[in-house]
């Protein structure tokens, strides 16, 4: 049996990663723990201080399949390429003559959402778009 994991961002912003990466991903933000009508209720609740709400956020796959995103504040800026990046696979769901014209979609949505476009890379029937995320993070949609 597989390890169940998630991925955990080190970031400024966790609301506006956690925004962006549920719109890369079709993920939505995690809801709070039943019986608590938002994290802020939950929060107070367990005797979180207010001025410590804004410490993570994370987004879930709505169907239950994908990992967890944990986003973390963190004081510092990312400074370095990444060692690790997600690839997200929007065209691996469509037949190859769709493809190019899916990935070009979801990238378009990733740049309206805050996403920053780099590279495209079309080489030996393989299509796919180096981005940044909203605090730097470079990924590909394929």
């Amino acid at each position: 049996m597989a390890t169940g994991f998630q991925v955990t961002f080190d970031c400024l912003n966790v609301d506006r990663m956690a925004t962006f990466w549920a719109v890369a991903l079709g993920y939505i933000k995690q809801p709070p723990p039943k019986g608590h009508d938002s994290w802020e209720a939950f929060a107070t609740a367990v005797g979180i201080p207010e001025f410590e709400w804004d410490k993570m956020s994370a987004v879930v796959d709505p169907d239950g399949g994908g990992p967890r995103l944990l986003f973390a504040k963190v004081p510092e800026q990312k400074t370095v390429k990444n060692r690790v990046h997600l690839d997200v696979n929007i065209g691996k769901s469509v037949p190859p003559e769709q493809r190019h014209d899916a990935v070009q979609a979801h990238v378009e949505k990733l740049v309206e959402a805050g996403g920053e476009r780099m590279e495209t890379i079309d080489e030996h029937g393989d299509y796919w778009v180096v981005m940044r995320d909203v605090e730097g993070n470079e990924f590909c949609v394929q």
